[in-house]
């Protein structure tokens, strides 16, 4: 289990959070703290692989308490959950270790794809054969950028549709999909067809108690 350190000052969203990480399979909440200090008291005494901190506390920004964890010795990654928008402050947080960023306000779904990503950049091991191989490792970690999709097909429903796909380690019907996100079973069968052609989902037949054949859609990891 991936142990998280949620750093939220505000309760109810440190609640949300909370509840939207131990939804993930493979991941935990460890702790919260409410406050830079909390922060890193409950370091110094519980040990966390990932931090979702939320950038502005009330005794100081985020990104001063990741620089003092990286002063005493503190490797944990880092999700950021921010409003803030400033692309030097996202270049200072990379600098310090943070992997991803999540802007406020989001859903389930966006966070979810952002553990999941970071779940499979983590799972990485072993020596790389090439360059590659390490630039497979690190896309896991960045969205899909779809290019020359097929007519009616947008990128931001694409990504949707994957995010979905890639949480649903036994598959997904296009009903499902369509569910989760509002749209029709048709269009998410489309999308799901669309990941199926460039090779990042496999289709197969699922029979119901009916007898009558179900498609169900899951995720192909790149080779790595």
């Amino acid at each position: 289990m991936i142990q998280v350190l949620v750093v939220e000052d505000d309760p109810v969203a440190a609640d949300a959070h909370q509840l939207y990480v131990d939804r993930v399979p493979g991941f935990t909440v460890a702790a919260v703290a409410h406050s830079r200090a909390e922060a890193v008291r409950t370091l110094d005494r519980t040990p966390v692989d990932l931090l979702l901190l939320d950038l502005y506390l009330p005794d100081g920004h985020g990104l001063q308490l990741l620089r003092s964890l990286r002063a005493a010795g503190h490797s944990a990654d880092v999700i950021a959950v921010t409003s803030a928008r400033d692309l030097a402050v996202v270049r200072e947080g990379v600098s310090l270790g943070v992997v991803q960023y999540v802007l406020k306000p989001f859903t389930f779904a966006t966070l979810r794809d952002r553990l999941v990503r970071y779940a499979e950049f983590r799972a990485a091991a072993g020596e790389a054969s090439g360059q590659a191989e390490v630039d497979r490792a690190l896309g896991a970690l960045r969205a899909p950028q779809p290019t020359h999709l097929p007519k009616g097909l947008s990128g931001p429903t694409l990504e949707a549709v994957t995010r979905v796909l890639r949480a649903a380690p036994d598959g997904v019907t296009a009903g499902v999909a369509g569910m989760e996100l509002g749209i029709s079973r048709i269009t998410a069968r489309r999308y799901l067809e669309h990941l199926v052609t460039v090779g990042r989902a496999a289709r197969r037949p699922q029979y119901g108690q009916i007898g009558r054949p179900e498609l169900h859609y899951r995720w192909v990891p790149q080779e790595r």
